[in-house]
């Protein structure tokens, strides 16, 4: 932007970046603190975590717990290495999200024997084009920023064993209460 359009493009740019970063942190913050809660209150995670605020209805230790974790990813790099860390791992749950679609189309046509109520313009085409390009993005920055991607991966990684050391827990702290 600083080439093409001067000192008042690259500000221009760099207010369009800020402002599109604390819209995508505003939804983190707004929406991880419900999925822990949602979990907690499906028996996959601390029943703690579950706990609203009789007032307010508000599940303050899973705000409490997000923002502990916001800190400590914030106090341990530099926004480029924060960021490369989100984007090797959202974006293959973009993809692997968009490729739902494909799924529920077809589960909703057999079901109903007729046209599916999954409507997307330009489907299966455009639906295939997020996919991969969402894929492309994680590729990119596996191969521009390899320590910081594995850095990423690793974290969402570190999750599989304590998944699976939940569902083993012998006290039943990690059965669902869900009915089923």
């Amino acid at each position: 932007m600083r080439a093409s359009f001067g000192e008042a493009g690259a500000r221009a740019i760099a207010a369009g970046i800020a402002v599109s970063t604390l819209g995508f942190l505003s939804q983190g913050m707004l929406t991880a603190p419900r999925v822990y809660y949602a979990m907690a209150e499906d028996g996959l995670f601390f029943k703690r975590v579950g706990w609203l605020h009789p007032r307010t209805r508000v599940p303050v230790v899973a705000i409490a717990m997000q923002g502990a974790t916001a800190i400590i990813i914030a106090l341990s790099g530099r926004y480029e290495q924060i960021l490369n860390y989100v984007v090797s791992v959202d974006f293959i749950f973009f993809g692997l999200t968009a490729t739902c679609v494909f799924v529920l189309r077809r589960r909703d046509a057999a079901a109903e024997k007729r046209a599916t109520k999954y409507n997307i313009p330009g489907h299966p085409l455009t639906t295939l084009f997020f996919v991969i390009s969402c894929w492309v993005v994680v590729l990119n920055t596996i191969y521009k920023y390899p320590k910081n991607s594995f850095i990423g991966i690793a974290i969402l990684a570190a999750g599989i064993p304590v998944y699976a050391l939940w569902k083993k827990d012998p006290r039943g702290a990690g059965k669902s209460n869900l009915k089923r």
